[in-house]
């Protein structure tokens, strides 16, 4: 329960309201004002004078959206004015930026007169890439967007109208398909002959309803043909030739109701008299039209969404303006038409189809969520909403003609837009598409763990590998149709005991280790383990790589993989490393996980394998040495330890570019380097970090990932023959797809040696 001092709290507090202008480029010296302002302005300015598009190329303009309103129907709150709605404007900003990367200026108007409000954002066009107008009654909203859409050369979309039906018509679609109706033949009964229930009728229509299955109905009744009071154009648009007067007259036998108008005007008893498998969407805010549940206890053959985010289903504007004002600015289209619209419609319930990733269900507290009466519509923080629909309206504009540029590659501009999800899924795109040119067989022992399932779904979908799930085939089967995750033919299920090869598994296992004590008895017991069966298939080459951890502990997952695979040719002990992404940089630590107390060799060891695998994962490595003295500014067996570690180095591979023993200061800050160390052959910022011993290596990985926010990818063993790489117990379905990519990263160099 949000309380009022919580929400008054939350905006007065620290900075004023809830948004900031930030500068986008540096702003310190007096050479960065120049190019800033004046003189070095001036250049710009004359470039766009002499053409007009080049402002998308050196200004704002085509990633900034106006927010308008003047405060005539705000939220729930009706007609509070400009100044009282500005907090909800600011908010919208918010939502634009936190989910499509978009800027935002919120403009209240002053004014209640339509023609006012036409005239104003027609000045304001030069300034904006878009219009978003908000909170308008109608109808002088129709009005308003019917005029900036003839006149403006920017995409205009009022998102009460549109945003609704748009979101709405996904959730009915898989509604509809759910309860096995269609849309041509379905009676659907509107209560709300405002912005969002005329727009929602428009839409339906443009999905395939027909105009004479539609009731709208209004605080006065039913619109129908012939009626005086309360009408207007855009009602009379939808004015049925019917006897009927009332909501629950125009309820009685209907397949759909949608509620956008005002709380608790529904009945139980209502709802009890429309047909077989009712679909109800009561999206009155904050309280809907009638509560889920009065309406569950009425029927329970329902389908019900709300407009809230404590039910299943909510019908959450979130979901449609960030996403399709971020397609419609990437091709600099003239305006937002029906095909895109339609286009964001279908990507939305499409999404409603794929499996939930579980980043996802942790931010709504849940275990499990699958395609079915209680999930019609993805939930509004899913991060891949932006990868659906966005491309969707940007194709929708680029076939109907109002894009201004085009796309050529749909698959890279989803890549880019990744990239606004942060900088981490950027790099990892990057990997994972060198990954989908040579797909290796990577085998779970965890083969009936939920997120290894969901994270098999993915890896099928990009195509970077083949999975291989140890484990008891009905019980993963089982699992999967749980998840309502289909069984793909790709997969290999195995059952150790049932494995044509297993006998020869113990027999190379007894081999191995009869002179460490173990029995051919003992040998057939271990190789009945997943971890040790999992180790084995990838050291007699069954397998390419092997992924484990996520239930099991570190020491019983590393343990197997030390005694089966071979360490590399020439390498004495295993490290681990992590990958840190940050949003202006990929740094990678060793060894935060293996080797305690390295010695010199260990340390020059750990550095060539750091800096090998950063390479291969495209890569130049800059090498830091670390300690607490700078090149012998302080005499301890410590620091000379790493000191010696990097003449090791250096001797073994003179190209590298390698320094230490260091401090962090100079290995980050270049210009501190060369000021003070000028002999240092680290002429650029450090990206491979070698530190000490354990302890400072996992203390600084962890603090960098829990306050410094990077992304922590990791972690991965460095030195042996074929890549064993771990999963963290806290890891997701995409940590563990990206995990997945980087062993066969590893895999492919592994096959090269």
């Amino acid at each position: 329960m949000i309380r009022k001092k919580d929400a008054l709290d939350y905006h007065k507090n620290g900075r004023r309201g809830k948004i900031e202008v930030v500068s986008s480029k540096p702003c310190a010296t007096q050479r960065d004002l120049s190019l800033a302002y004046t003189p070095g302005v001036a250049e710009p300015c004359r470039e766009i004078q002499k053409n007009a598009d080049d402002a998308y190329l050196y200004t704002a303009k085509g990633n900034l959206v106006a927010v308008v309103s003047n405060g005539t129907a705000v939220l729930g709150l009706g007609d509070i004015g400009a100044l009282a709605g500005k907090p909800v404007m600011e908010g919208k900003g918010i939502l634009f930026k936190r989910f499509a990367d978009i800027d935002v200026f919120d403009i209240e108007l002053g004014t209640k007169d339509p023609q006012e409000i036409v005239k104003v954002v027609q000045l304001l066009e030069p300034t904006f890439g878009g219009i978003n107008l908000e909170d308008i009654k109608a109808p002088d909203c129709f009005f308003i967007e019917e005029k900036l859409k003839e006149t403006l050369s920017i995409p205009v979309f009022h998102d009460d109208q549109h945003g609704t039906a748009i979101i709405s018509g996904a959730a009915l679609i898989n509604a509809l398909e759910l309860v096995g109706k269609s849309i041509d033949n379905a009676s659907i009964v509107i209560s709300g002959a405002g912005a969002a229930g005329i727009a929602c009728a428009r839409h339906y229509v443009q999905l395939g309803a027909k105009k004479e299955n539609i009731f709208i109905v209004d605080t006065t009744g039913i619109v129908y043909k012939g009626r005086k009071t309360g009408m207007n154009p855009y009602k009379e648009e939808f004015a049925r030739d019917t006897e009927r007067r009332t909501l629950a007259e125009a309820m009685e036998g209907a397949d759909v109701l949608i509620g956008v108008s005002a709380k608790d005007i529904v009945s139980g008893e209502m709802v009890q008299g429309m047909a077989k498998n009712a679909i109800v969407f009561a999206m009155a805010n904050p309280d809907p039209e009638i509560t889920w549940e009065e309406a569950k206890n009425a029927r329970h053959d329902l389908i019900m969404a709300t407009g809230r985010s404590d039910y299943p289903n909510q019908v959450n504007n979130v979901l449609g303006f960030p996403f399709i004002f971020r397609g419609a600015l990437d091709v600099r289209a003239r305006s937002i038409n029906d095909e895109m619209k339609r286009a964001a419609t279908f990507a939305l319930a499409a999404l409603a189809k794929e499996d939930v990733p579980d980043s996802v269900l942790k931010a709504y507290g849940l275990e499990r969520l699958s395609f079915g009466p209680d999930y019609i519509i993805p939930k509004p923080l899913d991060p891949r909403v932006l990868l659906w629909v966005a491309p969707a309206v940007a194709r929708a504009a680029m076939e109907t003609g109002v894009a201004r540029i085009r796309i050529e590659d749909i698959d890279e501009y989803r890549n880019h837009l990744e990239g606004l999800l942060g900088r981490a899924r950027e790099v990892m795109r990057e990997i994972i598409n060198r990954a989908r040119r040579s797909p290796k067989r990577i085998v779970f022992p965890e083969g009936d763990n939920d997120k290894i399932l969901r994270a098999c779904h993915l890896i099928l979908e990009e195509g970077i590998a083949h999975p291989i799930l140890i484990g008891e085939r009905y019980a993963i089967a089982e699992k999967m149709k749980s998840l309502g995750i289909e069984y793909d033919e790709r997969i290999t299920i195995v059952e150790p005991t049932k494995w044509q090869r297993f006998d020869h598994y113990v027999e190379e296992y007894y081999r191995m280790r009869q002179r460490k004590g173990v029995t051919r008895t003992e040998a057939t017991t271990l190789m009945k383990d997943s971890n040790y069966f999992g180790s084995m298939m990838v050291h007699l080459g069954d397998a390419d790589g092997l992924l484990s951890g996520i239930s099991h502990y570190y020491r019983d997952t590393i343990r197997p993989a030390l005694q089966i695979i071979r360490l590399r040719s020439g390498i004495h002990k295993v490290a681990g490393l992590f990958m840190l992404i940050l949003k202006d940089r990929v740094l990678f630590f060793a060894d935060p996980t293996v080797n305690i107390a390295p010695c010199s060799e260990d340390l020059a060891e750990i550095a060539l394998l750091a800096a090998e695998f950063a390479r291969h994962l495209g890569f130049t490595p800059r090498v830091a040495m670390l300690s607490f003295s700078n090149f012998g500014s302080v005499r301890h067996p410590h620091t000379e330890k790493v000191a010696e570690a990097v003449l090791l180095v250096k001797q073994k591979d003179p190209s590298l570019m390698i320094d230490g023993e260091m401090q962090v200061d100079p290995a980050l800050l270049p210009e501190l380097m060369k000021k003070c160390y000028p002999f240092s052959k680290l002429t650029e910022a450090a990206n491979v970090f070698i530190f000490p011993e354990l302890q400072s290596a996992n203390i600084g990985y962890k603090l960098l990932h829990r306050l410094g926010g990077a992304t922590a990818i990791g972690p991965v063993l460095l030195g042996l023959e074929r890549p064993v790489h771990i999963l963290t117990r806290e890891c997701e379905a995409l940590d563990v797809l990206n995990m997945a990519a980087i062993t066969v990263i590893d895999a492919m160099h592994s096959k090269k040696r």
